[in-house]
């Protein structure tokens, strides 16, 4: 970080750090892959997997943001995408290169802030984001914005899966995460909230995700929000 602010990215840079170090707490969350969380499991989201079978979206080329273990990257590989895939986290990573080596997939894994790999203008026909932006904070949403029309192609699909405000209990005021300098578990959102931030876009569905009982061939859970939008 610079000392001396000339530019926007070294203000969103400087509200960063006042933050938690996102890579050192990502590389830790993933080391111990024993633990009781979720999405941990090997399975895609239920509603991305619904989005293909009801022909929403098709096979094209994809761009994942904060993939994780790659769960829901390598299923897209399956069924045909052309797939990208970002995330922070070495040792998430790492776990996702191995899954994917091991069901004989190839996903093109970028390791790095979504904000900060060069990726390709206007060639992605879906976006998809799976738990990624409920961790981003307030003032990288404009960037996110920018983000995802910059790459998806015109009547590209833009995916989502995050914490619902209400059933999270964290629909946390913006200015509360810079009051009190942490975005404590993530920040929640509801369904007009989240009509709000993607406003640009045409919804396609909104709705909570299903409550998958595991093991099972997908994954989801009752405090997670699913939207579909396209541009």
């Amino acid at each position: 970080m610079t000392d001396l602010i000339t530019k926007n990215e070294h203000v969103y840079d400087m509200l960063d750090s006042l933050l938690r170090d996102e890579g050192a707490f990502w590389n830790s969350f993933y080391e111990d892959r024993n633990k009781k969380i979720p999405f941990f499991v090997d399975a895609p989201d239920e509603n991305l997997v619904n989005y293909i079978e009801r022909g929403w979206i098709k096979p094209g080329r994809v761009l994942e943001l904060g993939c994780g273990p790659g769960r829901n990257a390598i299923f897209l590989a399956q069924q045909g995408f052309e797939v990208d895939a970002v995330d922070l986290s070495n040792e998430g990573l790492e776990w996702a290169r191995e899954r994917a080596a091991e069901k004989n997939v190839h996903v093109n894994f970028m390791q790095g802030s979504i904000f900060k790999v060069e990726l390709p203008i206007h060639k992605y026909d879906v976006i998809y984001d799976s738990g990624c932006f409920h961790h981003i904070p307030p003032h990288r949403r404009v960037t996110y914005l920018h983000l995802l029309n910059s790459c998806l192609t015109e009547g590209g699909h833009f995916a989502i899966t995050c914490f619902d405000a209400e059933g999270m209990g964290l629909n946390i005021p913006d200015m509360d995460v810079y009051k009190e300098r942490t975005m404590k578990g993530g920040l929640g959102y509801t369904f007009d909230r989240l009509r709000e931030v993607f406003s640009e876009f045409e919804e396609v569905e909104m709705r909570k995700m299903k409550d998958i009982t595991q093991p099972a061939d997908t994954f989801g859970v009752p405090f997670l929000n699913a939207g579909l939008f396209k541009r």
